[in-house]
């Protein structure tokens, strides 16, 4: 049965227009994923089960789980099925799809046309409607304005959060009975950020983290529709005793070559971590930033901050310019670092190198200096995510002043350069295999921000300077020295 909702699957996937999908946010679950994630749930015997499928779609998800039921596997005296689903143009598929289960198994279900949000929030208000047993959910991946109707409703039920994934997976949280086990794939976003922190609270309050699961690369989940997202598929229990938890990896939806490690939950979320961070170990090791004990400043404790390149191009096109002229200062894009250098001005960069001096845009310039810069934005599957790179000051000419494109984190003192040394340290300890790895763990995001740099660990500002004695000695040091030097830090 599994197979012909698959087909349909494959089919619409194939039909629908992509503006429509991004219109929606909605993409459709393949059937390995689908049996995956049932699989997670926990067999309980001999008693009723209320199914929740919000962004139902097709029906991929309940048909997985209903082929556990089938075979007996998960086994229930009775299955009720709410399934949500506002794209009208899928109720006959998804009719067909529970038409065709219903003669191998006795079920009731429902297939509700309205808006999950809305109807979650009046369900939550009024207390009306029986608790769900069980839950699974592929929902929208959609931001929702601060000022939208959606937003303002789900602030009356207390959740704060800025993407119609996590606000399904809230109230879906929400609507469980005691008990509950709910699976979700989901973009793996939420695991850290500022803008994630509410949400991660509302999630690690209510509930406990049973099993996660990463896929290795980040366009398999769902790769008929195109989409890059680094996902995860999570399984919680509802007022759960949290414990250790199970993490597995894959590189894809064929689950061909299935890892499985169980972690504590202290490798999970730190204890001393305010933001509530998510991590996603995938080996039984502690990362080398982990089991070093001299990592353990912040950017405060060693006088640094980091800031968003302030210079926003699209916004200040007339004060651009191709290449350095009378009145105009460097500006700085990732382009324009080649390696371990920096290539300035660079011809055919397709950007531009240079922007003019004036009242308008001083305020977003910075005196010319030191400087570690880290780049945003990684391509699709890039081994690193953490870029960082020195500006050095030598290699433009007299310029009193600089400019750094928003696609770079600038770390500053005060907004002025750093001394040499600590330039080089830092963008040394930056560079090591171990951070990269470490900042994996915990970012889902397909970018570095600002904040992820300053909410992480860093060796104390003597040790830094130090590495940077030794990397400017060292000329272009490669990785493996760059690794190698860590293991020697002192604190």
């Amino acid at each position: 049965m599994l197979s012909a909702v698959e087909q349909s699957r494959l089919r619409i996937s194939r039909s629908t227009e992509a503006k429509r999908k991004s219109q929606l946010g909605q993409f459709l679950t393949s059937a390995r994923t689908a049996q995956f994630m049932a699989g997670l749930f926990v067999p309980a015997i001999g008693r009723a089960c209320r199914l929740l499928d919000p962004g139902a779609g097709i029906g991929s998800l309940s048909s997985g789980f209903l082929e556990r039921c089938i075979t007996g596997d998960l086994n229930f005296e009775k299955i009720e099925i709410a399934a949500f689903e506002i794209d009208i143009l899928l109720h006959e598929e998804l009719k067909n799809t529970f038409a065709a289960y219903s003669k191998q198994i006795p079920f009731a279900h429902e297939i509700i046309g309205a808006d999950f949000i809305e109807e979650a929030v009046s369900q939550i208000q009024f207390n009306y409607g029986n608790k769900f047993t069980h839950a699974i959910l592929n929902p929208p991946y959609k931001k929702i304005g601060s000022g939208s109707r959606h937003r303002l409703l789900l602030r009356q039920v207390g959740i704060e959060t800025v993407n119609l994934y996590s606000a399904f997976l809230a109230l879906s949280i929400s609507l469980m009975a005691p008990g509950g086990q709910l699976v979700a794939i989901i973009p793996r976003s939420f695991c850290n950020g500022p803008y994630y922190r509410p949400f991660r609270e509302f999630l690690l309050k209510r509930c406990a983290i049973r099993h996660m699961h990463l896929f290795d690369s980040r366009n398999q989940a769902f790769k008929d529709d195109d989409v890059l997202q680094e996902n995860v598929i999570i399984m919680l229990e509802n007022g759960g005793q949290q414990g250790d938890v199970t993490v597995t990896t894959s590189t894809d939806d064929s689950f061909a070559d299935l890892a499985t490690h169980t972690h504590r939950f202290d490798r999970i979320v730190f204890p001393d971590d305010p933001e509530h961070f998510i991590h996603v170990p995938t080996s039984q090791k502690q990362s080398a930033i982990e089991l070093i004990t001299a990592i353990r400043h912040s950017l405060i404790d060693i006088g640094i901050s980091v800031s968003t390149g302030p210079v926003v191009d699209f916004r200040i096109k007339k004060h651009l310019r191709g290449m350095p002229e009378q009145g105009t200062i460097p500006l700085l894009y990732p382009g324009h670092f080649n390696g371990q250098s920096i290539e300035w001005p660079k011809a055919g960069l397709k950007k531009p190198n240079a922007i003019h001096r004036n009242a308008e845009t001083e305020k977003w310039l910075y005196p010319t200096g030191f400087y570690c810069v880290v780049r945003r934005f990684s391509s699709k599957e890039e081994k690193r995510r953490i870029v960082a790179r020195v500006v050095q000051p030598g290699i433009f000419a007299d310029a009193e002043v600089l400019g750094f494109e928003n696609h770079l984190n600038v770390l500053h003192e005060h907004k002025h350069g750093l001394p040499e040394t600590l330039a080089y340290g830092l963008t040394a300890f930056l560079n090591t295999s171990a951070v990269d790895e470490n900042f994996r763990r915990f970012n889902g995001h397909t970018q570095v921000n600002a904040a992820d740099l300053k909410l992480m660990k860093y060796p104390s500002r003597d040790a830094l300077i130090a590495l940077g004695k030794w990397a400017m000695r060292c000329g272009e040091p490669t990785q493996v020295m760059i690794d190698k030097q860590l293991e020697n830090l002192n604190a």
